[in-house]
């Protein structure tokens, strides 16, 4: 019987040409280049964040310029982000008060207690005061009251952290001579 297909022969050849990928890719990256330098002609460029002056609140109790050691002991740079800084004002006649602590000692989220008194104020004058200037520093007021009845307010902002922090006045005495009141500042455990 004889092979049909008749002697083994080598494969046919057929050329194929690269040159159409190579044109594909060729007007891509012209494509590429063209777009690359429209969006540098007409890109504005990162702008420069610019500051804002913080409203200044008329009547009521006035900001301290010059706070000094009041809120020293809670104003801890290496915890705080700076712009959660903004916090960290209180009015004039104020001092630090024995008790400052922070709760947690490092293992958690940042949480520090400051007890403060303020001569020649009243519970609504302070809650006013804390109202007015961490509002026009873009803190949100989220809680007023405590479950015990004094006066008290909760505000929230986002840090540059990632997480909200946190600011509680809290009124813990009040009679003729002034007002005692702790300001509390702690990092929220959720995240932005």
């Amino acid at each position: 019987m004889s092979d049909a297909s008749g002697p083994p022969q080598p494969p046919l050849t057929t050329t194929t040409s690269i040159w159409p990928a190579a044109a594909v890719l060729g007007l891509a990256v012209v494509m590429l280049i063209i777009f690359m330098v429209i969006n540098l002609a007409t890109s504005e460029g990162v702008t420069k964040e610019t500051t804002t002056t913080v409203v200044a609140v008329v009547g009521g109790l006035q900001r301290d310029p010059d706070p000094g050691t009041a809120l020293q002991y809670c104003r801890q740079g290496e915890e705080v982000p700076s712009n959660i800084d903004d916090a960290f004002i209180v009015p004039v006649k104020t001092t630090p008060r024995p008790g400052a602590h922070t709760p947690n000692l490092g293992a958690g989220d940042f949480d520090c207690v400051q007890p403060m008194a303020t001569a020649k104020a009243s519970a609504t004058a302070l809650i006013d005061f804390f109202n007015a200037q961490l509002g026009a520093r873009g803190w949100n007021l989220f809680s007023k009251g405590s479950s015990n009845g004094d006066a008290q307010s909760l505000y929230q902002k986002a840090g540059s952290d990632g997480f909200y922090w946190e600011v509680g006045v809290t009124v813990t005495k009040s009679d003729a001579d002034g007002v005692d009141w702790t300001f509390q500042i702690y990092q929220n455990s959720e995240t932005v």
